[in-house]
């Protein structure tokens, strides 16, 4: 226990919150793989306090004054995270649960934030709270998971008495309780009044991302916005850093999160602004997190601005590659059967990262595609009398469209109401400008940008 009051006294003395952050860390180190059992080895219950304390003041003393609350809250927190290590380490032989493992660091949650309350702990140290609500959040999906499994394995002993329960509210319930004191936290950073050079506002950032992955976990991501109004407030009254003066790794995970809400209500503009911010801010060897990125900004930017993702954009993302690539060729050749094969083929995976509905809408494209070759096709009207350049043939049959799509549709006949309304439709998305005269069964198109966005 010795080194770890000597890493506490030294973070003390520098001010180095990130090294203070590891004395409380859950997971021993690679060059020291028993240190978490030999700290918890080196006391026991009775004596913990004591010695906590003991060394507390004595690695201290001639280093950095600490006042007497300040080290009873240090005293606290250690307390509470010698009994955690407790948990880890029987669970390491199988005499513990991850429910009880929660529990503990849920205690050290609760004595940490205490201490900012109380112990008046400095600001430099809050990557501590960095590292406490990490790792709460991770025990509580664990814990979820093994109760998960636990009520699976006894569903049947104990189903006559479950009546009263809502199997789907218990099962991700830790995390829901984990919730509640990642907003203490959160609270904790946004509501202190020292000057901005010592606020604990510096830690907003990292809880208000450790909040989003949580509401993204408990499939309630509505409940972000909450958070983004009131962190406008204090925006609005510039009682905040800049976003622009805080650490990038933070500023990356809260553009992506940000962009994602946007796109999950719709708003494809501003998502695509806010995931472009991200995939700009992303380290270059960051592969996964640019491959999260990618999954939202690449249907975004085919409907905001009809853009493609290119086969160089791709090759460094195989499972990208996989199932965007097939769609963007089927969308640029406008073969419609092989694009709905494609979207069918990724089917899981879209509705699991909910961008399914989107990348459908990505067949409106490839339709306007498949008419904008007809439209080529068609060649030229014969020049009139004092008309230099020929003019693109601009009133076309219905039926050569109708035949189009039937070809790339597996053969499959469409009648030709259906046509017209699928034409229609293309008109009202101002995918293609003109209008459709029936009584003659032609397509009037536009003599310039008749297919926007296409050149032509």
């Amino acid at each position: 226990m010795n080194e770890l009051f000597e890493d506490f006294a030294k973070a003390h003395t520098l001010n180095n919150g990130y090294l203070l952050a590891q004395t409380l860390s859950p997971v021993a180190p690679q060059n020291e793989p028993h240190r978490l059992r030999r700290i918890w080895q080196s006391t026991n219950s009775h004596s913990v306090k004591g010695d906590i304390k003991h060394f507390i003041k004595s690695q201290s003393s001639h280093r950095k004054y600490l006042d007497h609350d300040e080290i009873n809250g240090w005293v606290e927190v250690y307390v509470a995270y010698w009994n955690a290590l407790g948990e880890i380490v029987a669970g390491e032989s199988g005499k513990s649960s991850w429910t009880k493992v929660y529990d503990s660091w849920k205690e050290l949650t609760s004595m940490l934030i205490r201490g900012y309350n109380n112990a008046g702990f400095e600001a430099w140290t809050i990557p501590s709270l960095y590292m406490i609500g990490k790792y709460l959040r991770l025990f509580a999906i664990k814990s979820d998971d093994e109760r998960s499994r636990s009520s699976t394995d006894n569903s049947g002993s104990s189903s006559l008495m479950q009546d009263d329960f809502d199997p789907e509210l218990e099962k991700q319930g830790q995390l829901r309780d984990c919730e509640q004191h990642l907003k203490r936290i959160f609270t904790l950073c946004l509501n202190d009044r020292a000057p901005i050079e010592e606020s604990r506002k510096w830690g907003i950032y990292f809880v208000i991302n450790l909040l989003f992955k949580t509401y993204f976990k408990l499939n309630s991501a509505s409940l972000s916005r909450t958070i983004l109004k009131t962190l406008a407030v204090y925006n609005g009254k510039g009682d905040m850093p800049p976003l622009d003066a805080f650490p990038k790794a933070q500023r990356v995970t809260f553009k992506y999160y940000e962009g994602v809400l946007f796109f999950l209500e719709e708003n494809y503009v501003q998502a695509e602004k806010h995931l472009i911010d991200a995939w700009q801010l992303c380290h270059k060897d960051a592969k996964k997190n640019a491959e999260r990125i990618l999954m939202y900004l690449i249907p975004c930017r085919l409907l905001t601005s009809h853009v493609l993702p290119t086969e160089a954009l791709l090759q460094n993302y195989p499972k990208l590659q996989e199932l965007f690539l097939p769609l963007a060729q089927c969308i640029k050749k406008g073969d419609l059967r092989s694009f709905d094969l494609a979207l069918q083929k990724g089917e899981e995976i879209f509705v699991k990262k909910r961008i399914y509905l989107t990348l459908e809408r990505g067949r409106d494209i490839a339709l306007r595609n498949l008419l904008r070759k007809v439209f080529i096709a068609g060649g030229f009207d014969e020049p009139k009398e004092g008309e230099a350049a020929p003019v693109r043939r601009t009133r076309i049959p219905v039926a050569e469209f109708r035949a189009a799509i039937c070809l790339f549709s597996e053969d499959e006949l469409i009648d030709t109401d259906e046509v017209e309304c699928l034409l229609a439709n293309m008109i009202y998305k101002d995918l293609m400008k003109g209008y459709i005269a029936r009584e003659r069964g032609i397509v009037v198109l536009s003599k310039k940008g008749a297919f926007p966005g296409t050149g032509i």
